[in-house]
């Protein structure tokens, strides 16, 4: 007699339970199962009927659900679990929080009940998850990749319970916030507050050209779109490095508005045929979703800087109808009226922000400064590409390269009188590579002051802060820097900062928190060393030898005598003091 056909089907499964059910059972029985049944009723039913998903089986405080598409279960589950953040956020006495996992595979079907490996993958997902989020297993992930609106950060392959291989794991940044020590600052992981003036995040404008290449050129008009609006102190304006993390990415612009905390966010195309250009914008009220304009512009591309300055107008007359003409005139940026050293220039801004090596976006800047040897910008990048090779390696550069980018950066610093960018880059430079502190501090106060909502000038004037002794003043401007732009890629350098300066203070325990948290976003020669010196004093053996295990690992040539060279402090018993610490920790000449 022939076997029994085993019937099997791909499908996207989504398993989900209550965090800290056991806790809460205990509490008040009555209560948690009345909560719990008034929540899967109003909240669970209706999202998984509304995304087609079939309720396999629930068990006390979990659930199993059955998709046939994975983008279906994704939206079910960050719809879910959006709704249940907002219900917790009232004065429910009962709060029931879901921890959801997602996973794509094959299962096996027995009558209504479901199977295999494809359920148990996401069971140990969704154990693996943190209260408040949704995990998608490395499967789950590639089905909705591009398709989705909702942010998923890689948080690398797990080893899982009775799964034979590890799976790679997505975490949703809804209600996930990074882990940190008890006494660091709750501010840090709060979602930032609306400011007072109006607030604006400039989204990266989708590339409608049929050559990907040019994906750099859409991304060059966003970049001078914020540079000019940055320049209205009226205006509160959101930089570019955190508005680049929503790139090539379907986006919720109400999720936006709450991430960045801003009320406004602009959003639109760039669409280039030979030698014709099409920008397209729309600027949209964030917590509503009300569109407040729209418009499109087409001209010619050796017309392309007026182009932007349309823009520019129309959104600032929008949501700041009392700005004046002149000030759209001040708002200008253009650095050059020389499109091929510009091309050279945005590409390389392009390698820095996507993290080549630096040297291929210092091969670029130095095409461009050949082309325009009047771009200050240009030879502001230059020089602070050779600091970051030093600042990156921990290793000093070779007097050659150490005297060109000082070069490079006193070049850009004699041109560069009302370029707040290029003056905070090359203050930065000088005085990190030419301890030239005094100058250093004069040229990125001028850069605050010519931009005060130039997130990279906060971060230039940190550092020089740190470098010349003022370790409060280092503290409150990385902190502005943060704030300007809450995601930046250069958080982790930031809070780096911060730590270092809490440990010049003697604030160990705070400079713990701030070096753990930059490590979370980037574990680097700053970052670890931070960590090291702080840890050290405050007395966590475990914390500081779990740092140097890693910081070695890293830069095996590291030693405390090139303190000199990655935190040229001025003063020598403030270098001394992180030396000492370096070495009290166990790191040898």
């Amino acid at each position: 007699m022939a076997e029994a056909r085993i019937e099997r089907r791909l499908a996207a499964i989504l398993a989900a339970d209550v965090a800290g059910y056991s806790r809460l059972m205990g509490a008040d029985e009555v209560g948690t199962l009345a909560a719990l049944k008034a929540v899967r009723r109003e909240v669970v039913d209706p999202a998984i009927a509304k995304h087609c998903g079939r309720t396999v089986k629930t068990t006390g405080d979990g659930m199993l659900v059955e998709f046939a598409s994975a983008v279906d279960a994704v939206n079910c589950a960050v719809g879910v679990q959006a709704k249940m953040a907002e219900r917790n956020s009232g004065d429910l006495l009962q709060k029931i929080t879901f921890r959801i996992g997602i996973n794509v595979g094959d299962i096996i079907i027995e009558g209504d009940d479901i199977f295999g490996d494809g359920v148990n993958v996401a069971a140990r997902v969704e154990n693996e998850c943190e209260p408040g989020s949704v995990y998608l297993s490395g499967s789950a992930f590639e089905h909705v990749r591009g398709k989705i609106s909702f942010a998923f950060d890689d948080l690398g392959e797990r080893t899982l319970k009775n799964i034979e291989r590890p799976v790679r794991l997505y975490g949703s940044r809804i209600g996930r916030a990074i882990p940190k020590s008890p006494n660091s600052s709750a501010e840090l992981n709060k979602l930032p507050p609306l400011p007072d003036k109006p607030s604006i995040a400039v989204l990266p404008f989708q590339n409608m050209s049929a050559d990907p290449e040019q994906e750099y050129f859409a991304d060059g008009m966003v970049e001078e779109i914020i540079t000019a609006l940055s320049r209205f102190k009226s205006l509160f304006v959101i930089a570019r490095n955190s508005t680049f993390t929503y790139k090539g990415r379907a986006i919720d612009i109400k999720q936006v508005g709450r991430e960045l905390g801003v009320r406004y966010v602009l959003e639109g195309s760039v669409r280039k045929a030979k030698n014709r250009l099409r920008i397209t914008g729309q600027l949209i009220e964030a917590e509503t979703n009300r569109h407040i304009w729209a418009d499109k512009f087409d001209g010619a591309l050796e017309d392309v800087f007026d182009l932007q300055d349309m823009i520019t107008s129309s959104v600032v007359g929008c949501i700041a109808p009392k700005v004046e003409l002149a000030e759209i005139e001040r708002a200008k940026s253009k650095p050059t009226d020389k499109l091929d050293s510009y091309d050279c220039y945005l590409r390389g801004a392009a390698s820095f922000y996507q993290k080549a090596p630096v040297l291929d976006a210092f091969q670029h800047f130095k095409k461009s400064i050949e082309r325009d040897p009047e771009f200050a910008a240009a030879y502001a990048m230059a020089a602070f590409m050779l600091q970051r090779q030093q600042a990156d390696s921990g290793l000093p550069l070779s007097a050659e390269k150490r005297a060109e980018a000082i070069s490079l950066a006193r070049q850009a610093a004699r041109m560069a009188t009302d370029d707040a960018f290029a003056l905070a880059r090359c203050g930065h430079t000088l005085t990190y590579l030419a301890h030239e502190y005094d100058r250093g501090a004069a040229l990125v106060e001028q850069a605050v002051t010519l931009n005060p909502n130039l997130a990279v000038a906060w971060y230039s004037r940190g550092w020089v802060a740190l470098m010349s002794d003022e370790f409060e003043r280092a503290v409150e401007s990385f902190e502005r820097m943060i704030r300007l732009s809450p995601v930046d890629t250069l958080q982790a350098h930031a809070l780096a900062g911060i730590s270092i300066a809490l440990f010049s203070l003697e604030r160990y325990e705070e400079g713990c928190a701030s070096a753990l948290k930059a490590i979370q976003y980037a574990a680097n020669v700053h970052t670890l060393a931070a960590c090291t010196i702080n840890s050290v004093r405050a007395g966590h053996r475990a914390k500081t030898q779990e740092a140097i295990g890693q910081l070695l690992e890293l830069h095996p040539d590291f030693r405390p005598s090139n303190v000199q060279e990655i935190f040229p402090i001025r003063s020598d018993q403030a270098r001394s003091r992180i030396v000492a610490a370096l070495r009290d920790a166990g790191l040898l000449d």
